[in-house]
């Protein structure tokens, strides 16, 4: 971190008496300084302050500025007054990063670890866990809330990650008034919003936010062989100014210069000398660490946004015989990964690739991404920041606030996949990413490389360098699990409150302030129309309805006729066939045709094959017809007909012209007609007898008039967004409970308006009771499974196999999954069935839909409940073209403990699927699956 403090005898008077000041005011905030080893800074200070005087903050700060302390200042605060402080993390890797550093500071009898599949001390003092962790147990009302005074909320701005982020918003709003909580943000534009909504919900809350990167981070473009600065002085508005040099070299590279293969963009060929331009060949990894060795930029992330292309990246490395570290640091390399890896089995590193891993950390280089085994991840984590790994090749994940500051962060690719599509990075995941450059108190600055290709714009990159606008936008949703716990715990009525108490309807409710002003604006404006097209002879609105029905009717009367002709003519189109002479009306390709091939399409319109008299061939479609074609003549074609021969398409034009047919002849005529139309006529004759079709401003009314309705219907339209944006949550709510009350997890007549609170909540089924106790994507689906006894008859390794579809998600499209046959098939037919149910109901209470269960899963986790080895449960996923990679499958195998665990909890294992629950859970937590992580 930053240097340490000047000695005590050197300080200044002036000084001296701010410390003293500080004492007096704020002593544990005092007695918290003097065991640091730096200085704080002033955004720390009054955080800290803050939090002493008792009330809650927000800390907004950029990535390494050094947020964190703000939440060891609450667990000091926390140990000093005898209460308790659980320290929230969005993902377990930063949890058990937590965890270690808060044992080394206050010994592991003071600090505990809770993150679902990991419990330790969990009675302790300060316990670190996952946001999700601390949600179970306020619902459960678990007697661990006892004492407790403090809460940090690190990375809170995940409360806009759309799977889980309405998981901080629940605690946020469930946690007791006396709490005092932390929350600590990366930089967002709208904190002061932010601030305001936690001040309404949490009371006093001091927003401190901090901009200032206390290590300052330099911008370059890879340009080939070449390094520039992405920008080079300011403009005279105090802009940053992108790089001349950098301009002129790319713009002249993408002129003269392909993309690599592969890549889309591109200049065209160059049509003056006749060959293509050579293919632009950005440096290989190889070349780029070594440049940056040189420099002396490591150590470096590189972003690649590809597993696999991470784990290419080490292997052209370790190929390519790159070595960046000492014999020394080899053996401190190997320490560690001998006490990472000492409860991985023997026999299973093998198939882990553990020797090709731990020989490529020995040469400074590894990969780091959620496919890799935890132990691996882990191990890989403390050797860079130990600085004994040089370069690590990363997925975005590495992002996501684990302690992994680098010297340098390249970036290869603008574009990630989001796993729907290849979508271009955002400013605040450029920001995020490149945040991780500059170690403070090691580096005096960090640098951030983007490598050139053609179709990479500089001007794009210094956008996305210089953008400071990263709102905060709330996810937050209702949910059947969080419905049930509501009410159980405080009532329809009140859930209905909290839930318009969110940071999402505090949102909502803010976008259309604006928008009911306009409505208001707009009110005044329609009486000023309404008075400017008043009419002495009656009234004109009534008049100018009429006209507007007339003008409706005409054009429902044009577009009948259009798509009564378009039908007409499609139809005639099929009854040509090869030979016929036809005439096109109109367009380019007007008079005479030949029908080569007619084209017809067993599921669309018919899209004849034809050469013109002027020699065109191509095919035509209804569009270049206004009335049904019939055929004029025919012509003796062959066989085959080359219609890409000039010579065959001038013979068949000269044919064409020699028989002698009129083009203008072979076409229907336009038959409906608006005069006869019943309808219209009778709406005519009632604006001719209307009184104010004689007034001499008749116009000038009618313009007001048009006017005036031109703006009624936008108002309406912004009242509709007001009244669907207001309570929005609450109708999700109610709609949610309706869905829940049909299928009995909510008595039918529970929580009745104008109850009181006592009387509404803990108004659930036993079904209800039981979802309440269900944590998952698809918690309902879970349920009903076992209110209908869906899994009852399946043993530990076959109910493994079926409540994995819950849970796992495949990653691509691909092969239908391998499913084991029988009781397995049988119980995943069921569980689909009632997906298919319960999402018919979801579109009839137009709700969210419960994703699909994905059986991709089902086979290796199944092989492996019952025993069978890692090589053997990897080798035939490879087999079945499902590949499987180690770390995946302990992540999932991990999901579906998790999922298991809680199955086992509400049924009880007295009940055979509790019981089968309990037994694959002790048969799925073995080997690689049990090991690694803390």
């Amino acid at each position: 971190m930053a240097a340490s403090r000047s000695n005590p005898t050197e300080i200044s008077p002036a000084e001296a008496y701010a410390a003293h000041s500080r004492r007096s005011a704020h002593p544990k905030l005092a007695d918290f300084i003097a065991g640091q080893s730096f200085e704080l800074d002033p955004f720390q200070l009054t955080a800290c302050q803050a939090l002493e005087d008792q009330r809650g903050v927000l800390v907004c700060a950029p990535t390494g500025a050094g947020k964190t302390v703000v939440g060891e200042f609450a667990v000091h605060l926390a140990l000093a007054e005898g209460r308790r402080c659980f320290y929230t993390t969005p993902i377990k890797a930063l949890s058990n990063q937590k965890y270690a550093d808060l044992c080394e500071r206050h010994g592991d009898d003071a600090v505990g670890l809770l993150t679902g599949d990991t419990s330790i001390n969990g009675d302790a003092q300060v316990v670190v866990m996952t946001t999700e962790v601390l949600r179970n147990m306020l619902y459960a009302g678990s007697r661990g809330l006892d004492q407790l005074g403090y809460v940090v909320m690190d990375e809170v701005h995940y409360l806009a990650d759309r799977f889980r982020g309405a998981v901080w918003e629940e605690v946020i709003l469930h946690l007791p008034e006396y709490v005092q909580v932390a929350s600590l943000s990366a930089t967002v534009s709208n904190a002061e919003e932010f601030g305001e909504w936690l001040q309404e919900v949490r009371g006093e809350t001091t927003v401190v936010v901090d901009e200032h990167r206390p290590v300052p981070l330099w911008q370059h473009m890879q340009v080939g062989p070449r390094m520039f600065d992405l920008f080079g002085g300011e403009t005279e508005n105090r802009e940053l100014k992108i790089n001349d040099r950098l301009l002129r070299h790319t713009q002249q590279l993408a002129r003269t210069h392909l993309p690599q293969r592969g890549r889309r963009g591109g200049p065209p060929n160059d049509k003056r000398k006749g060959q293509r331009p050579p293919r632009f060949q950005p440096p290989s990894r190889l070349e780029m660490l070594t440049s940056l060795d040189a420099a002396d930029l490591l150590p470096a992330i590189v972003f690649i946004f590809s597993r696999n292309g991470c784990d290419q990246a080490v292997s052209q490395c370790v190929r390519s015989g790159l070595r960046l570290t000492s014999e020394s640091d080899v053996e401190e390399i190997r320490e560690v990964v001998d006490e990472r890896t000492r409860n991985l089995p023997d026999s299973d590193l093998a198939v882990l690739g553990f020797w090709e891993w731990r020989d490529a950390l020995e040469r400074g280089v590894a990969a780091h991404h959620a496919g890799m085994l935890p132990a691996f991840k882990e191990a890989v984590e403390e050797l860079f920041v130990r600085g004994l790994v040089k370069a690590v090749f990363a997925t975005e994940t590495l992002a996501l606030g684990i302690n992994m500051p680098a010297r340098t962060v390249v970036l290869e690719r603008l574009v990630k996949y989001n796993g729907e599509s290849h979508v271009d990075l955002t400013p605040g995941e450029y920001t995020q990413l490149t945040g991780r450059a500059g170690r403070r108190g090691i580096d005096i600055e960090g640098h951030a490389v983007v490598v050139w290709q053609p179709g990479v714009d500089p001007k794009q990159v210094a956008g996305l360098a210089s953008t400071r606008t990263y709102p905060l936008r709330s996810s937050f949703r209702p949910g059947y699990n969080m419905a049930v716990n509501l009410v159980q715990h405080v009532g329809r009525d009140a859930a209905r409150d909290l839930l318009e108490q969110s940071f999402a309807q505090f949102q909502a409710d803010r976008s259309v302030v604006g928008t009911s002003r306009r409505v208001e604006r707009n009110a005044e404006a329609l009486e000023g129309y309404a008075e400017s097209m008043h009419c002495h002879l009656g009234d004109f609105g009534e008049y100018f309805q009429l006209r507007k029905r007339i003008n409706d009717r005409e054009k429902e009367l044009s577009k009948q006729n259009r798509q009564s002709r378009r039908a007409e003519a499609a139809k005639s189109l099929e009854k040509l066939r090869k030979g016929d002479v036809i005439a096109v009306p109109a367009g380019r390709r007007a008079g005479l045709a030949v029908v080569i091939d007619p084209g017809l399409e067993p599921m669309g319109e018919p899209r004849p094959l034809v050469v013109t008299e002027d020699r065109w061939s191509g095919r035509l479609s209804v569009a270049d017809f206004t009335s049904p074609v019939e055929a004029l003549g025919k012509l003796k074609l062959p066989k085959h007909v080359d219609t890409r021969s000039p010579k065959s398409r001038r013979d068949l034009a000269s044919s064409l012209r020699s028989t002698g047919l009129n083009s203008s002849e072979g076409h229907g005529k336009r038959r409906s007609n608006p005069a006869d139309d019943e309808e219209l006529a009778t709406l005519r004759r009632a604006l001719k007898a209307h009184p104010c079709h004689g007034c001499d401003e008749r116009e000038a009314h009618a313009r007001w008039a048009e006017r005036y309705e031109r703006l009624r219907a936008e108002n309406e339209g912004l009242r509709r967004k007001v009244n669907t944006t207001t309570h929005s949550l609450a109708r999700s709510f109610d709609r949610i409970v309706a869905l829940l009350t049909e299928r009995d997890y909510l008595p039918p007549d529970g929580g009745k308006p104008g109850e009181d609170a006592d009387t509404q909540a803990g108004q659930v089924t036993e079904h209800g009771r039981r979802l309440s106790r269900l944590y998952s994507e698809s918690d309902l689906l879970a349920a009903e499974c076992l209110r209908v006894g869906t899994w009852r008859d399946l043993g530990a390794p076959e109910l493994a196999a079926v409540v994995s579809a819950l849970v796992y998600e495949s990653r691509r499209e691909g092969l239908p999954p391998q499913v084991p046959t029988g009781p397995i098939t049988d119980a995943l037919d069921a569980t689909w069935r009632l997906w298919a149910e319960l999402e018919d109901d979801e579109r009839r209470h137009k709700l969210g839909r419960t994703r699909e269960p994905d059986a991709g899963f089902a086979w290796p986790v199944f092989r492996w409940a019952r025993g069978e080895s890692l090589e053997k449960v990897l080798t035939a996923a490879e087999d079945s073209g499902h590949e499987l990679s180690a770390g995946d499958f302990v992540r999932w195998c991990r999901q579906v403990v998790d999922l298991l665990d809680q199955i086992r909890d509400v049924m009880g294992t007295k009940d055979p699927v509790g019981s089968a629950a309990s037994k694959a859970v002790t048969a799925i937590r073995r080997g690689v699956v049990a090991a690694g992580g803390v």
